[in-house]
C-alpha cells in the first residue's frame, strides 16, 4: 500500500517537474513563433449592393535580436494571401532601435506587403525610443506605408467613400481626435480610426467614428493564474473586438512580436483581418 502511494506522489512530482522545464521552452521557443490569421466579423449587411472591405491588420512587431526581420517572411505571406483592401499597422515597429538598427532591410520586407487600396501605419510608444523617432516614418514610407499622425485620409472603393484616421501616440506623442476628424471630409460611407493605445477608444464614441483598431496590450502576452504582463494605457481594452456605447467597434490586436519578457503563454501572435460590409 505504501509503495503504490510513493510511486503515485513521486509521478506526480516527476509530472510537475517536466511542466516547469517545459514551461520555459513552449513560452519563449514556440508559442511566440505560431502565428495566427484572427478572421473577425465587423458587421453584417445582407444587402447584395453593399461593398465588402477587407482591413488587415498587424501591430507590435517589436523587431529585435529575439525576433529578426528574417521572421517577417512568415507576416508578409499571411498578410498577402488575405488579399486585403487597406494594411494597417498600429505602432512599434523595433523594440529598441539602438539594438538593432536595420532600416532598409525592414523597409525591403514591409515593401512586399500588397494592399489594393493602401497601406498606412500610426506610431506606438516605442518608436519614439532608441533613436528610432528619427528613422520611424522614412522607413515606413520606404516600406509603402502612409503615416497617419494626427491625420487621415479619404479613400474610393467601389464608389463608396472610406475615412481612415490615425492618432499620435497616446503615452509619448500629442494625439489629437479634433485635429485627426480635420481630414475627414463630408459624410463618408465608413469612418475607421487607428490608435496605438486601445484605452483611448473612449473618447472617440459619437464622433461618427464606426471602427476603431489598436494594439499596444499584446493581449496581455502572458496569462497564468498568477501573473499576467499589463501594459500601461491599456488596462481596460486588452484583446479582442469590443462594442462600445452607440456601436461603435474595438479591434485590440495581440500583436505579432514581444517586448521585456520574450515570451508568450495563452496568448498568440495575430494578423486580424477585419471584414466590413459598407
Amino acid at each position: 500500500m505504501w509503495g503504490a502511494i510513493l510511486k503515485k506522489k513521486i509521478m506526480i512530482f516527476g509530472l510537475l517537474g517536466l511542466f516547469i522545464v517545459m514551461l520555459p521552452l513552449y513560452a519563449f521557443k514556440i508559442e511566440p513563433n505560431m502565428l495566427t490569421i484572427k478572421q473577425v466579423q465587423i458587421n453584417e449587411n445582407k444587402d447584395a449592393n453593399a461593398t465588402k472591405l477587407k482591413i488587415v491588420q498587424i501591430s507590435d512587431l517589436h523587431i529585435s535580436n529575439s525576433y529578426p526581420v528574417a521572421k517577417l517572411d512568415k507576416v508578409i505571406k499571411d498578410v498577402n494571401q488575405q488579399q486585403p483592401d487597406i494594411i494597417v499597422f498600429n505602432g512599434d515597429l523595433y523594440d529598441n532601435f539602438a539594438s538593432y538598427p536595420y532600416q532598409n532591410e525592414v523597409s525591403a520586407k514591409l515593401a512586399q506587403m500588397k494592399a489594393k487600396v493602401g497601406k498606412f501605419a500610426v506610431w506606438g510608444n516605442h518608436d519614439y525610443g532608441g533613436g528610432e523617432s528619427r528613422v520611424y516614418d522614412s522607413v515606413m514610407a520606404n516600406g509603402g506605408f502612409k503615416i497617419l499622425k494626427n491625420a487621415g485620409d479619404m479613400l474610393n472603393l467601389n464608389g463608396r467613400s472610406v475615412f481612415i484616421g490615425g492618432m499620435d501616440d497616446s503615452m509619448l506623442g500629442h494625439p489629437s481626435i479634433p485635429e485627426t476628424l480635420q481630414y475627414r471630409v463630408g459624410q463618408p460611407n465608413y469612418s475607421v480610426m487607428l490608435t496605438h493605445e486601445p484605452d483611448v477608444a473612449d473618447q472617440l464614441v459619437n464622433t461618427g467614428t464606426q471602427l476603431v483598431l489598436a494594439g499596444h496590450s499584446h493581449g496581455g502576452q502572458i496569462k497564468l493564474p498568477f501573473y499576467q504582463e499589463t501594459n500601461v494605457l491599456s488596462r481596460k481594452y486588452i484583446k479582442g473586438l469590443y462594442t462600445l456605447n452607440g456601436g461603435m467597434k474595438v479591434y485590440v490586436n495581440t500583436g505579432v512580436g514581444t517586448t521585456r519578457v520574450h515570451a508568450r503563454f495563452g496568448v498568440r501572435p495575430e494578423i486580424s483581418v477585419l471584414n466590413v460590409s459598407i
